[in-house]
């Protein structure tokens, strides 16, 4: 028998021998589940990669452009690949992931043809965020945006944007998801643009029903920097009630707070607005003093503070800023809720998991019945 039958016939020994014990075991065999990955623009602080991070995502890279936000990130995840560079700048086609996320800026397009297709984007945000989808071919994408885009330039931005990423090959489906629903204590409405290959079906998170306020997301949260008001808009919020806002002044200070606005339309409820204890807080913005935004304390006259922002965006104590005060406070109001980006990425791994063939022929009017729209109706929001 020569040397190469020998080794054929002792692999064939220990094959028939590991089937055997195979058998013989009692013991289940583990068979270990690739990882899903994701890829994401637009990164931020990490709300959203944490988030489903904590779902069991697996990511393969972060792109984001402002500098401490990517300080943000190595602190915190030192082994993610972190990528500080302009979105417009990457080869995409390098990467190989599941998913591709991003929460995209909410810009115009030029309609100077009769209909736009996905070269007619160059030059805005969306158009490197549908490059890095056409170039990476994921299974699912997840965007990111402002509830206005619904009805942003009367609709027409939304429906260019479906439009392209259905071109590129995806069903795509879109709702508004609050944060409240999530076990976050603050009302934060968010558009989610879901896009799913041919035999993948994307279900959105139910609701939980838990809901906390305030008083639950502030407990025993530790002391760090914030910001303070001026001393003349300090003097007006001492005089608004917990839960209340500049409709409680005295007629003359509202009056001299207002300005113009005192007399023009709409309901403007977020302007002097001291949240309560017992109720959700308005959505945080990049900036806690500023005269359309104020987020004033329950009980104290100021603004809440990073940490007290942070844990309104329910990120944990450990996760920590990099930057300046005003650079924290921006990182934080620009994240996706973590508790959000958690329940997305559970469905996202049940999607990848669990593929569900549907019948869909259009893609951008696919909509669960029982819980979605389609997407060029005007749906009444929760």
């Amino acid at each position: 028998m020569g040397l190469m039958e020998a080794g054929i016939y002792v692999s064939l020994v220990v094959i028939v021998y590991l089937i055997w014990r195979l058998r013989q075991s009692k013991e289940p065999v583990t068979v270990l589940e690739q990882p899903v990955t994701v890829l994401e623009l637009f990164a931020g602080a990490g709300g959203m990669a944490l988030g489903l991070e904590e779902a069991g995502l697996e990511t393969v890279g972060l792109i984001e452009i402002d500098k401490d936000a990517c300080a943000t990130l190595r602190d915190n995840r030192p082994k993610w690949n972190i990528i500080h560079q302009d979105v417009s700048n990457v080869d995409y086609s390098k990467f190989k992931a599941d998913i591709v996320v991003g929460g995209f800026p909410c810009q115009a397009f030029s309609y100077a043809g009769k209909g736009l297709g996905f070269e007619d984007t160059r030059g805005t945000l969306f158009f490197e965020f549908a490059r890095a989808i056409k170039e990476v071919k994921p299974k699912i994408f997840v965007g990111e945006n402002v509830e206005g885009l619904k009805n942003h330039d009367d609709g027409r931005t939304l429906k260019t944007m479906v439009n392209i990423l259905c071109d590129l090959g995806y069903n795509v489906q879109m709702k508004v998801l609050n944060s409240v629903d999530y076990t976050v204590a603050q009302k934060r409405k968010r558009v989610f643009l879901v896009g799913t290959i041919p035999g993948y079906h994307f279900v959105y998170p139910t609701p939980h029903e838990e809901k906390i306020v305030l008083r639950d997301a502030l407990k025993n949260v530790p002391e760090s920097k914030g910001t303070k008001y001026s001393e003349k808009r300090h003097k007006v919020l001492e005089m608004v009630p917990p839960g209340g806002c500049w409709v409680d002044l005295p007629l003359k200070v509202q009056k001299e707070f207002m300005g113009a606005s005192f007399t023009s339309g709409g309901g403007r409820r977020g302007m002097a607005r001291r949240i309560s204890w017992d109720e959700q807080c308005l959505t945080l913005t990049t900036s806690p003093s500023q005269k359309q935004t104020e987020r004033c304390h329950p009980e104290e006259t100021r603004p809440f503070t990073i940490r007290e922002y942070a844990r309104i965006q329910s990120f944990p104590d450990k996760w920590k800023f990099n930057g300046s005060v005003s650079s924290c406070y921006k990182q934080i109001g620009n994240a996706v809720a973590v508790n959000v980006a958690t329940a997305l990425g559970e469905q996202l791994i049940e999607c990848i998991r669990n593929p569900r063939r549907t019948k869909n022929t259009e893609y951008t009017l696919y909509q669960d019945k029982t819980t979605q729209t389609t997407l060029f109706e005007n749906p009444e929001e929760e």
